[in-house]
C-alpha cells in the first residue's frame, strides 16, 4: 500500500474524510492499480536485469564452477579414467593429495616452473621496459619496431619450439654450426639433451617468446604519462636517470606489478613450449607442472592424482597472485 492510499484509508476510519465514501473508494482502487502497475514494473525490472547476466551466470557455472566440482571430486578418488566411474568405490579420501605432498618429481616441477618465472620476471620484463622506452620516443621507424617486437607473441608456440628445437639440435643445429664456424667448437653440445643446459635453453625461448606482451603494456602505461611532468623536470635541470627515477617508476607502479602479475601466470603455466622442444626431458630436467598432471593423466592414467595436483597447482597460483596483490596495495599506501 502506498502512503497516499494508507492516508486515505486511516482518516476514513478516524472519520475526517470530507469527500463521499464512493469518490473515497474510487481514489483507493486508483492507489491500488497504480501500487500493482508499479510492483509489475519493478517486478519486470528485475527480471529483465536476472536476463541479462544469465548467459554469462550460466556459461561461468558451465565452464568453471562444475569442472572445478568434478576435479575436486576425482581428487578424492582413484580411477583410470576407462573403468565407469563410481564415486562411492573410487573415493580413497585425502590419500592423492598425502602422495602429492611425498613426490618429489612433483615439487622439482615446481621449483623448474619457479626457475623460468623469476628469470622472465627479470629479464623478460626488464627487456621489455628498455624497449618500451625506445620506443616511446620520437624515433625515426617507431611503428615499425613496434610490430617487429610484438612478433614473437603471435606466432604459434608449436612453429616456434619446433624451429628453436632444430636450431638447438646436437648433430645438424644452427647454434652449434654457428659456433663451430667462429672457433667455438669447445662449446658445441647436444643443448636440449643435456640436463645442466636443457632448462636455461627453455627459459630463454620463452622469454624471447613472451617478452613482447610487457612491451606492449609497458608502452601503454608510458603513454599515459603528461609529457609536461618530463619538461618539467628539464627545465629543473633533471638528467634522463632521474627523471626515469623520480616520473616514470612511480607512475608506472600500477602498470609494473600488472605486468609482473600476468607474467607469474602465464610463466607457471608454461606448457605447449616445453612439449614441442623437450616434452620434459632429459629426464624430468624441464618438466613443469602442467606437463606432469599430463604425464598422470595419459602416461599413467591415474585421473583422480592428475586432479589433485591441478588444484594443489591452482591453490599455489592463488596464494602467489594473493601475495602480489597485497604487495602492490603496499606499495600503492607507501
Amino acid at each position: 500500500m502506498t502512503k497516499s492510499a494508507e492516508a486515505i484509508f486511516m482518516r476514513l476510519l478516524r472519520g475526517v474524510y470530507t469527500e463521499p465514501f464512493a469518490a473515497a473508494q474510487d481514489k483507493l482502487r486508483e492507489c491500488a492499480r497504480n501500487d500493482v502497475k508499479n510492483l509489475v514494473m519493478k517486478t519486470k525490472t528485475i527480471l529483465q536485469n536476472y536476463l541479462f547476466v544469465l548467459p554469462a551466470v550460466l556459461i561461468f557455472s558451465i565452464f568453471y564452477i562444475y569442472p572445478f566440482y568434478k576435479v575436486f571430486t576425482l581428487s578424492l578418488c582413484q580411477w583410470d579414467g576407462i573403468a565407469r566411474f563410481d564415486f562411492a568405490k573410487n573415493f580413497i579420501g585425502l590419500r592423492n593429495f598425502i602422495e602429492l605432498f611425498q613426490d618429489k618429481i612433483w615439487w622439482s616441477a615446481m621449483l623448474q616452473a619457479g626457475y623460468i618465472t623469476l628469470i622472465a620476471l627479470t629479464f623478460q620484463n626488464a627487456l621489455a621496459l628498455m624497449l618500451a622506452l625506445a620506443c616511446d620516443r620520437d624515433i625515426k621507424g617507431g611503428n615499425i619496431y613496434r610490430v617487429i617486437f610484438y612478433l614473437p607473441p603471435v606466432l604459434s608456440e608449436v612453429v616456434v619450439g619446433l624451429v628453436w628445437k632444430w636450431i638447438y639440435d646436437g648433430n645438424y643445429g644452427l647454434l652449434n654450426y654457428w659456433l663451430a664456424s667462429i672457433g667455438l667448437s669447445n662449446l658445441v653440445t647436444d643443448w636440449l639433451s643435456n640436463p645442466n643446459t636443457a632448462l636455461t635453453c627453455v627459459t630463454i625461448i620463452h622469454c624471447w617468446k613472451g617478452f613482447g606482451w610487457g612491451f606492449i603494456i609497458f608502452l601503454a602505461g608510458l603513454q599515459t604519462i603528461p609529457r609536461q611532468l618530463y619538461e618539467a623536470a628539464k627545465v629543473d635541470g633533471a638528467s634522463s636517470w632521474q627523471m626515469f627515477k623520480s616520473v616514470t617508476l612511480p607512475l608506472m607502479a600500477p602498470v609494473f606489478m600488472l605486468v609482473s602479475i600476468l607474467t607469474v601466470l602465464g610463466t607457471m603455466q608454461v606448457f605447449v613450449l616445453i612439449l614441442s622442444m623437450t616434452g620434459g626431458g632429459p629426464g624430468y630436467h624441464t618438466e613443469v607442472p602442467v606437463t606432469r598432471i599430463l604425464a598422470s593423466m595419459v602416461r599413467s592414467s591415474r585421473f583422480g592424482y592428475a586432479c589433485s595436483q591441478g588444484i594443489m597447482f591452482g591453490a599455489v597460483l592463488l596464494a602467489v597472485s594473493f601475495v602480489q596483490i597485497r604487495l602492490s596495495k603496499y606499495m600503492k599506501q607507501a
